[in-house]
Parts: C-alpha cells; sequence; structure tokens
C-alpha cells in the first residue's frame, strides 16, 4: 500500500526517511502533490493496491484526478496529518505521531453491519402558532407533503395547508413513524371553517383570533358567534371533546418546549423556537430546513450496537440488578424487560453515541460500528508504531469524529497562523464514532501498549449523564493503575467548546516519562471481560508493586461479595440470579462457592437474598486465588427423620420451622413432616390414620 506525504508547500517539517523507517517503506517527499506533482498521485493510483494520501484538504480535487486518470483503478484513503500536528509548533519532533497516524490509516475499514432502513413518505407535520408555522410550511410544500398544529397566531386568509387544532395528548415515534394524539376541544370545527371572518367580526369579547380558535376564558358565551355560522355550522358549543390520532414521517416543532425532553431527539423530529429563530436572523434555521427537505425516501443507518442476553445483569427473576445502559441512554432507546430477564433496544431511536456499551460491566451490549477489536487494533497500531518510531510518554487523545475532530482541525490551523500552539507532537488525536463509546476496557488496553495517558475530549455537545459515566469509569481504571504502581499513567476527561480552550488544554498535557508498562502484545476482542482480563493481567506482570487486592469506588464491574453466615440459610437463591456465574453451588454438599474474578458487581445476588445476609464490596483481586472457587459459606446437611436421606440445610430447615411453628396449619404431626424429604412426606400423609382422605368426604 504506497503511500504518498506531501509539506504542503513546505509548510511542514518532514522527514521522509524517518517516517519511511517507522513504515517499513521507501517515501519520496512531495511538496505540491495536488498541484504540479500530482503525476506521482496518477502513477500510484494505476497500482493494484491501496494509495494512502496524507491530504484531506484536497480530497475532492484527487477524487477527480482519480476519475480521470487511465488506468487508475487503486483504491484511495485520505489522513490528516497536517492540522493533526504537521502545523504544531513542536512539528520537528511529531515525527513519530505522524507515522502512527500514516501506519492507522492502512488498516482495513470497518466490517460491515446489519442496517436499519427508514421508510418516509414526506407526511410532514409543522407545530406552532399558526403564522410561523405557515411561513415554514411554505418553504417545505414543494418538498414534502405539510400538515400545521396551531398553537395560537393569526393564519393567512388563504387555506394552502390542513391545520389541525386543539390540546395534543402525545406525541411518539420516529422518522417513519410519528403518532400524533390530539384531542379536539374548541368549538369551532377547522375543516368546517370558511374563514370567512365573520365570527371574528361578530364577537363582543374579541374572543376569536385569526387561528379561528376561540379563547374560551374570554368568551361571554353571547352565541353571537354561532349565530354568524348559521350557514357553514362550523362552530358548535355542545360538541363532545373527541380524540384524534394521526401518522406523520417527519416533525417540525416550532413550540418553546420540545415535546421530547431527552437529549437525543429521535430521527425525524426537529425543534426550532420560533422566537430563537426570529431572533437569530434569517438564515439561522436554513440547516435545519435543508435537512427536513429531504426526509423523503428510504434512509439507511448502521445498527450500532450488538446485545447478548445471556451475559446481561440486568435481571432475574423480575428482579433488576444492573441497569447502567437503561440509565446512561440519552435517546430513550433502551428499556428494561425485567419479565425476560433482558433489556430491549429500539435500534431505530438508537443514535449510535456507544455508551451503553462503555458502561456495560459484563460485556452483554458492545458497539458494533466500528467493532470493539477493530478500536483495539487501531490503539495498538498507533502505539507501537509511535513508539517504534522512537516516540516517549504518549497521549492517545480520543474525540469524536464530528465537533471533535472540527476543534482538532481548527486548532491546526490556528496554530498555523501563530495564534496557537497546536497538538502537541506527544499527543495522538483519533477519531472516533462518539467520545461517549469507549471505555474501561479500551482505555487499559491502551495503557498495556504504551500510553502513558488516556484523554477524552468532550465538546459541550453530550448528553450530561455521558460526562458523570465518563468521570466514573476513569476514576476506577486510575485507581487500577494507581494501585499498581504507575505513577506516569494519567486518565483525564477535558472539556472544550471551541479551538483556544482544546489548544489550552492540551499545553497542559505533560509527557509522562514516569514508570509505564512495555508495550502489550495482545489483541482487543470484542468480549469485553476477556479484554480487561488482558490488559490488567500485562499490567500486573510488569506493575512496580504487588498489592494483593485493590481497594475501588462502589459502580466498578470487580469485586468481591461478604456473606453474613449467622443470616444465611445457603438457600442457594443467590446462584441461580448471578448472570456471571461468580456465585456457584457444590452438588455434593451445602456450600456456596464464589469465583471473584467473575463477579461483575451487578447486585443481583444483593437483591435477590431474602435474608439481606450479602454485601458488595467492589475491589480488584490480584492474586491467583481469584479465578479459583473459594468457600464463602457451608453447613451440615438436614437429614429426613424417617428415611435419613439429606434432602436441605441445617439452617434452611431450622429457619422454616421457626417461622412456621406458629401457624395453624403446622402444628404436631404437620410440622414434623417439615423434616421430612418429600418422598417421606407423602407417604407419612397417606399411612396416618388421623388425616382426611378425599375418599371419605
Amino acid at each position: 500500500m504506497p503511500t504518498l506525504i506531501c509539506d504542503c508547500n513546505r509548510t511542514m517539517p518532514l522527514d521522509p526517511k524517518a517516517l519511511g523507517s517507522a513504515l517499513n517503506e521507501d517515501l519520496k517527499l512531495h511538496s505540491v502533490l495536488c498541484r504540479r506533482e500530482a503525476g506521482d498521485f496518477q502513477q500510484a493510483m494505476r497500482g493494484s493496491g491501496e494509495v494512502v494520501v496524507a491530504c484531506t484538504q484536497e480530497r475532492r480535487l484527487f477524487t477527480e484526478i482519480a476519475e480521470h486518470t487511465e488506468g487508475a483503478v487503486a483504491p484511495v484513503r485520505f489522513v490528516n496529518i497536517r492540522e493533526t500536528g504537521g502545523w504544531s509548533r513542536d512539528a520537528a519532533s511529531a515525527v513519530p505521531k505522524l507515522a502512527a497516524l500514516l501506519a492507522a490509516a492502512k488498516l482495513p475499514e470497518p466490517e460491515p453491519v446489519p442496517t436499519v432502513t427508514y421508510k418516509s413518505d414526506g407526511r410532514l407535520l409543522v407545530i406552532g402558532p399558526l403564522d410561523e408555522a405557515e411561513g415554514y410550511a411554505a418553504m417545505l410544500a414543494d418538498a414534502l407533503d405539510v400538515t400545521i398544529f396551531a398553537c395560537g397566531g393569526a393564519g393567512a386568509q388563504e387555506r394552502r395547508w390542513p391545520v389541525l387544532a386543539g390540546r395534543i395528548g402525545r406525541l411518539s415515534g420516529r422518522l417513519g413513524a410519528f403518532e400524533l394524539a390530539w384531542t379536539r376541544t374548541n368549538p369551532i370545527d377547522l375543516d368546517l371553517c370558511t374563514r370567512c371572518n365573520a365570527c371574528v367580526a361578530a364577537c363582543p369579547e374579541n374572543a376569536i383570533g385569526l387561528d379561528y380558535q376561540i379563547d374560551l376564558a374570554a368568551c361571554r358565551e353571547h352565541r353571537d358567534c354561532v349565530k354568524a355560522c348559521q350557514v357553514a355550522g362550523a362552530i358548535d358549543f355542545t360538541r363532545e371533546p373527541h380524540e384524534d390520532v394521526e401518522k406523520f414521517d417527519v416533525v417540525l416543532d416550532l413550540r418553546e418546549r420540545p415535546a421530547f425532553a431527552r437529549h437525543a431527539k429521535p430521527q425525524g423530529y426537529f425543534h426550532l423556537r420560533a422566537d430563537a429563530a426570529a431572533s437569530a436572523g434569517s438564515g439561522w434555521a436554513l440547516p435545519t430546513l435543508l435537512e427536513v427537505r429531504g426526509l423523503a425516501g428510504e434512509f439507511e443507518k448502521p445498527r450500532f450496537f450488538a446485545y447478548r442476553q445471556k451475559l446481561c445483569a440486568h435481571a432475574r427473576n423480575e428482579t433488576v440488578g444492573c441497569n447502567a445502559c437503561v440509565d446512561i441512554c440519552s435517546a430513550e432507546a433502551i428499556a428494561s424487560d425485567k419479565e425476560r430477564n433482558q433489556v430491549r433496544v429500539d435500534p431505530y431511536l438508537c443514535v449510535g453515541c456507544g455508551a451503553c456499551s462503555a458502561v456495560c460491566p459484563t460485556g452483554a451490549m458492545t458497539f458494533a460500528y466500528p467493532a470493539v477489536h477493530e478500536q483495539g487494533l487501531k490503539v495498538r497500531t498507533l502505539l507501537h508504531t509511535y513508539l517504534k518510531a522512537g516516540g516517549r510518554g504518549c497521549a492517545l487523545l480520543l474525540h469524536d469524529s464530528q465537533r471533535g475532530q472540527s476543534l482538532v482541525e481548527e486548532l491546526g490551523r490556528a496554530a498555523r497562523v501563530g495564534a496557537a500552539h497546536g497538538v502537541p507532537a506527544h499527543v495522538i488525536p483519533m477519531a472516533l464514532w462518539h467520545a461517549a463509546s469507549t471505555g474501561i476496557d479500551l482505555w487499559l488496553a491502551a495503557v498495556a501498549h504504551g500510553a502513558s495517558q488516556v484523554i477524552v475530549l468532550a465538546t459541550g455537545e453530550e448528553a450530561p449523564q455521558y460526562r458523570q459515566a465518563l468521570l466514573a469509569q476513569m476514576a476506577v481504571a486510575q485507581d487500577i493503575v494507581e494501585g499498581l504502581g504507575f505513577d506516569a499513567v494519567r486518565l483525564k476527561l477535558i472539556e472544550c467548546g471551541n479551538a483556544q480552550d482544546l489548544d489550552q488544554e492540551l499545553r497542559l498535557v505533560p509527557r509522562r516519562e514516569g514508570k509505564t508498562p512495555p508495550p502489550a502484545t495482545f489483541a482487543v476482542v470484542n468480549d469485553k471481560r476477556a479484554t480487561l482480563g488482558l490488559a490488567i493481567d500485562h499490567l500486573v506482570r510488569h506493575a512496580p508493586l504487588e498489592p494483593g487486592a485493590i481497594a475501588l469506588r462502589p459502580g466498578a464491574p470487580f469485586g468481591t461479595v461478604e456473606v453474613d453466615k449467622d443470616k444465611c440459610t445457603l438457600c442457594m437463591a443467590c446462584v441461580s440470579a448471578c448472570p456471571a456465574s461468580a456465585l456457584q453451588d457444590n452438588p455434593l454438599a451445602p456450600e456456596l462457592g464464589f469465583v471473584e474474578r467473575n463477579c461483575v458487581q451487578c447486585g443481583l445476588c444483593e437483591k435477590t437474598c431474602p435474608e439481606d445476609a450479602i454485601r458488595l464490596v467492589p475491589r480488584l483481586a490480584l492474586t491467583p486465588e481469584a479465578r479459583r472457587p473459594r468457600i464463602l459459606n457451608r453447613t451440615a446437611p438436614f437429614d429426613c427423620i424417617r428415611c435419613g436421606k439429606p434432602f436441605g440445610t441445617l439452617k434452611g430447615v431450622e429457619a422454616m420451622l421457626g417461622k412456621l411453628a406458629g401457624h395453624a396449619m403446622f402444628q404436631g404431626a404437620a410440622l414434623e413432616r417439615l423434616k421430612m424429604c418429600g418422598d417421606c412426606r407423602v407417604i407419612d400423609i397417606h399411612s396416618s390414620g388421623g388425616e382426611a382422605k378425599i375418599t371419605g368426604l
């Protein structure tokens, strides 16, 4: 895969020999590859392998050149090494980072995943003041089938679109499948109204506006409007409220408060406050309107998530344990289905942020596009190439591919004109679909592969709960690396709304060169717990400290359980509830076993225990014993008083006898039968002469 590098008219101090050494490739330095030296690009395009072009600014031009080049069959990839480091003030020492970015550009594209299809017939609902709604409708009606739901305002005389009015009860759905339920509460039927304005002129209280709805609070029941509308018959004060339901494909909401309070609105729903649009100028709403105009037809998006119910710790026996994904989803696309011991994800509402996979302690919910193993391969490639090229103290900067990417590029341009320092030479930017799509597994894997720091960039566009989740997970990861003695490793969340803030934050990121582990060789896999195990094992092998266990804060995905032996009856309800097989029973003896490395601290055992005998203790055990079963509690078996066969635990039977001894149904022989196995109870009932039998009734 040939690589074409260009110093952009000699504005970047590129070293082709050093870069080529890191990439195992002979590189030729260009200065105007997009112009005078375009022949080298054309020659590379005539080859059979993919071509990497270290320029994103002239992507369109290079694409056009390739289309007009005879024999050009090679696919081309573009990578930005200019704004990401070549234009920074310390660009002369950025060779390791630039080599890493070029190496990552050679990786395969993400594997395709199933898609979600939206079908829209272009039925648009505009909700808001009638005059504002009609103004937006006029701009959209040539592309979409418009219906207006009036909320006050004064409409035009000409009826150009269907107009609804009343009290909205519910607006739900998504692109191609919105459902509006409303109640007609006004005496004026807009379907019958001719907009003759006779009622407006006749009303002595001016209670009827040009939205042709009556302000019932101002109305004094003169009924002059009814007399004025006798022919059309549109006004009827005796009409009972009637609920209607209609379906739409797209919704444009001009009200002050949106219909959906959640952070990530459904696809196809747009909220534009009419007063804000008016004060911001005529072009303020243009991007939204252009997007709305294009929403007729069929659209596809990736199915961003993969869910494995058997790993899920959400619920057992209708008892809810882990609720992390449900709580964090900003689109409200995830709902509890505790009757089936699972969660349900609506792929049409999912916006692909990946936060659910980041907080999932078991790996039941994973980010599918790109997959975790693909992200892990990119991290490993970036870090290993950086170290191979002589880099030290690497900081991996994770940012989203939209606003975060824009900030990085703006910072690079500002650095070129001397207005900023730029992205430091030891900071490697890595674009993600969303900043919240990675978690503790990928971060610790990055540390194991050679990162001294892992930094996540938040731009302020993320949901508030994402920030809290990122900080909580980073605190757990930081506790682990500090507990192992890696004093140079830092995990950090930075929040920047503009390039100047980002520049200031990155200048505070030092090149940390203290104790770090040697780079690992393992590959990140799609199994979250497996990746965590590989990363932690590598860190432990090379740790300066050898603690038996590291205390963690609540919410950590590792820990043990403490069992109150005085309360525990060994009923084994906790074993049946445990989704991770951390709690285990012994089929040969009444013993409760526990494998600490399996525990995800979901809390199902604690909530299931009828005796309230279990307490969660978050920690990371590092001894070999954490992988092996250990006994939390044991007791003697209880033997049947009739045949001597063990059928329960001594403490369990004693607890049962204590609770039922005062019950009228369990007195005398009936109480003694509780000490028998199931077979002997049946035999004793049928052989006892004092028991009532159905045949004797």
